[in-house]
């Protein structure tokens, strides 16, 4: 894998994370993470647990509600600041402020609780917290949408263009930089047969 692979694999978790709020930019999202189970078996699929953690860390939220009920609200709140600011990046705005600042209290936790560990290739930012912080998934993705608000893809982050407020947000790796859609199959369909019948109607 190259070393620019490994830079979009990396970022793309911070955009995974806030793509999590279905219909984000409508006036009906929908919640796809309601528990923190939820936000474990997340984390588990994105990698950033493996089965043995996801499932001890089920267990302590178990026993800590109030605890996990504020990682939750947490990453809630991580996600909004994250998806708000890369909107803003995607149409070419400047972040609200009060974003950025939350982004930051937040990251500003996270890298307390950072450290630096040796690997085959030389260092690698590894979480130093606790094993057992019911947050600890949190790290790994403010640590990805750090490297993704500091590195040239930035400028290759896009929104859905659908109307009725998709909002998905992808990096976009097309030739020449057109993408629009979350999906050819779905709000890209929908669009071109948009376009389709409002072309039949003024022909008629």
């Amino acid at each position: 894998m190259t070393k620019e692979q490994l830079t979009s694999k990396s970022v793309q978790l911070c955009l995974d994370f806030a793509n999590t709020l279905d219909w984000h930019a409508s006036e009906h999202p929908i919640e796809t993470i309601h528990s923190y189970a939820d936000l474990a078996g997340w984390a588990r699929g994105a990698g950033l647990l493996n089965e043995r953690t996801a499932q001890q860390l089920r267990r302590a939220a178990a026993r800590q509600a109030s605890e996990a009920d504020a990682v939750l609200t947490q990453a809630r709140t991580l996600r909004e600041a994250i998806y708000e600011i890369l909107v803003a990046s995607a149409h070419r705005k400047t972040p609200r402020s009060a974003d950025v600042a939350t982004f930051n209290t937040i990251l500003s936790d996270y890298l307390a609780r950072s450290q630096l560990v040796r690997n085959s290739e030389g260092f690698a930012w590894e979480w130093g917290g606790s094993e057992d912080a019911l947050d600890q998934m949190l790290w790994g993705v403010a640590r990805s949408a750090a490297d993704l608000l500091t590195s040239p893809e930035l400028q290759r982050v896009g929104q859905c263009a659908d109307d009725r407020g998709c909002g998905y947000l992808f990096l976009d790796t097309s030739k020449n930089h057109t993408r629009q859609w979350c999906s050819m199959r779905g709000c890209g369909n929908r669009a071109k047969a948009k376009r389709h019948c409002e072309k039949v109607k003024n022909e008629e």
